[in-house]
């Protein structure tokens, strides 16, 4: 079981936040740093100093980290053409020394897209436009030194294409994660390295994982070669003082979390991740949501992961 440190800038974060829980949760030893990708808040929150981009953030933190992992979970198909997506990625694999991984998603905030003019298809045609980035952005990765990739498609056409920069890892995990029975299973199956199911009990995490694995069969690819993992929105205090305190600083209530996502004291938390585990998560995202609260990383970091 690993544990990774998950935020959500786009509720208020400047740069210097985000980076200062990178390094903790580096010097803690956690496994990784991820971010989602988002342009608007959610939320009875200001938003303030406004939202960031994924990979300019995560460029900045490779060059001032050295050892923890970097990557996105997701990155929405709607903000980006894949071919960006694969370059950026691939220059911050470098600027990290082969640290990142990308997590890819069909987008789903509607607001964020009023409010900044990106367009949004119906829910159909943003799967099959995600099909089409995963094809394209493992295509550009994975095409050899000298040769060229050509794609056409019903939403993009590339021609000859030298698909360069060639990312620093053999491969760059690519996670593929969401609760569709169908579509989402498939894709995973055909380009993730990792399925990732976010906040839902350990019930519809096995359902889940079941139709994955099945997906996986059917066309002929090993089960065993994906990965299963989970995020939960995570509030840890030392004490039942000090769980009621963060818990209500994120405006939730910690019997709601409790039941819904990894809520109690160290022990606790420990207790909810060996249920994880016996459901087949491999790894936990932490969802940390107060990222001015160093010391909630401070007590995960010291009195969990430990004993993970």
């Amino acid at each position: 079981m690993k544990l990774r440190i998950f935020t959500e800038p786009q509720q208020g974060a400047s740069y210097t936040q985000l980076l200062a829980i990178a390094q903790r949760a580096e010097q803690l030893g956690f496994d990784a740093f991820f971010r989602s990708d988002h342009f608007l808040k959610m939320g009875d929150v200001d938003g303030a100093p406004g939202p960031s981009d994924a990979w300019t953030t995560l460029a900045g933190i490779a060059r001032e980290t050295s050892t923890i992992r970097l990557g996105t979970l997701v990155n929405s198909i709607t903000f980006r053409h894949p071919a960006i997506t694969a370059i950026s990625v691939a220059n911050v694999d470098a600027m990290s020394n082969g640290r990142v991984e990308l997590g890819l998603g069909a987008g789903w905030y509607e607001a964020e897209h009023k409010a900044y003019g990106f367009r949004f298809p119906a829910l159909g045609e943003r799967f099959d436009i995600l099909g089409e980035q995963l094809h394209i952005i493992n295509g550009l990765w994975n095409t050899p030194l000298g040769e060229t990739f050509c794609f056409e498609g019903a939403h993009y056409n590339l021609e000859n294409s030298p698909g360069l920069p060639k990312p620093v890892q053999s491969r760059i995990p690519v996670i593929v994660g969401g609760r569709g029975a169908k579509k989402t299973p498939m894709l995973a199956a055909k380009y993730a390295t990792e399925f990732n199911m976010p906040f839902v009990n350990s019930d519809a995490f096995v359902e889940q994982c079941a139709r994955v694995r099945e997906a996986c069969t059917s066309i002929g690819r090993d089960p065993k070669t994906l990965k299963y993992t989970v995020a939960q929105t995570t509030v840890c205090g030392a004490n039942a003082a000090e769980v009621e305190r963060r818990t209500k600083k994120i405006g939730r209530d910690v019997g709601e979390l409790s039941a819904n996502g990894l809520c109690g004291t160290p022990s606790e938390i420990l207790t909810k991740i060996g249920e994880w585990k016996k459901a087949g998560a491999e790894t936990i995202y932490m969802q940390i949501l107060d990222l001015d609260d160093l010391e909630h990383l401070d007590l995960i970091g010291k009195e969990v992961l430990p004993h993970i």
